[in-house]
């Protein structure tokens, strides 16, 4: 590609998309995260009946292929080797008289165990 020429790329796409409850609810926990957090991070490990789970947890380091998505109450972070199962998904906060926790749409999810506390692809 010469010096005048131009090519234009359109933004990518988050892996994850958050709804605005998932938003705040970062944002609560960046208000009260320890001084060393820089971010909360999504990961997938093994772990349940079906294989994969869901952790979202402080962290106080990026690592490199981690995706950042910034988002108004601090920054989100996606483990870069758990992309592959999230892209696509949507992440909410829901709370009710009884739970509070993150639930997520993933269409990469091709199966759940019974409690729901893990998934598989």
């Amino acid at each position: 590609m010469s010096d005048t020429e131009t090519k234009t790329r359109a933004a990518r796409k988050a892996a994850v998309v958050l709804t605005p409850a998932a938003e705040q609810r970062v944002a609560d926990l960046m208000a009260k995260a320890p001084d060393d957090a820089i971010g909360v991070k999504l990961s997938t490990p093994r772990r349940g009946c079906s294989g994969l789970a869901y952790s979202v947890d402080y962290i106080t380091a990026e690592e490199g292929f981690d995706e950042k998505i910034e988002t108004p109450g601090g920054m989100f972070y996606i483990d870069g080797a758990s992309v592959l199962y999230l892209v696509g998904s949507t992440m909410d906060w829901v709370e009710d008289d009884f739970t509070a926790g993150f639930v997520f749409d993933n269409p990469n999810a091709k199966g759940a165990c019974g409690c729901g506390e893990s998934f598989m692809v």
